[in-house]
């Protein structure tokens, strides 16, 4: 197992070399988004909507910060179950979507789809989202506000910590 230091931006570059159980801290922008958020997306993209971010080459964190604390751009930001968005996974993976970060497993289908389209799915550590936040530098809601929480939210990671759970190559961390 190796360790990566990568910008957000290398992703869709160095998915091809990430393997199961790699150890990756990441930096630069990554942008949040869950359940309801993944809905309307999809919806946009389905009926050519506007998007509210360019999907080609994100990263995708399933989380929903809490209000900042003084001297921090976030609250709490750890990790929801990423097997809540695997319905509308694939649909955002064939329009560009480089990585996911999440907890948990993947259904088949996107494990396939993440193949298909040569991203890479990571996995940060769940309960440590107050942890996590001290590697956030800078949040903005960028759409969705009426979702709170789980409003789409623009994030500048600065050594993040993250584990590639699943590679474009078929490894995965949770089939060993």
């Amino acid at each position: 197992m190796k360790t990566y230091e990568l910008d957000s931006s290398q992703l869709r570059e160095y998915a091809p070399i990430l393997k199961a159980g790699d150890r990756v801290v990441l930096s630069g922008v990554v942008y949040t988004s869950r359940d309801a958020a993944h809905k309307r997306i999809a919806a946009a993209l389905n009926s050519g909507g506007e998007l509210p971010f360019d999907l080609k080459d994100s990263v995708i964190y399933y989380a929903g910060p809490t209000p900042a604390p003084e001297g921090l751009a976030v609250g709490a930001c750890g990790p929801t179950t990423s097997g809540r968005m695997d319905v509308f996974t694939p649909l955002l993976l064939d329009n560009g979507l480089a990585a996911m970060i999440g907890k948990g497993e993947r259904s088949g289908e996107v494990c396939a789809s993440i193949i298909n389209n040569k991203a890479v799915y990571l996995c940060a550590i769940g309960g440590a989202g107050a942890l996590a936040s001290k590697c956030i530098k800078q949040c903005d809601v960028i759409a969705y506000e009426d979702l709170g929480c789980e409003s789409v939210k623009r994030l500048v990671f600065k050594d993040f910590p993250l584990t590639v759970a699943v590679d474009c190559s078929g490894g995965n961390v949770f089939s060993r």
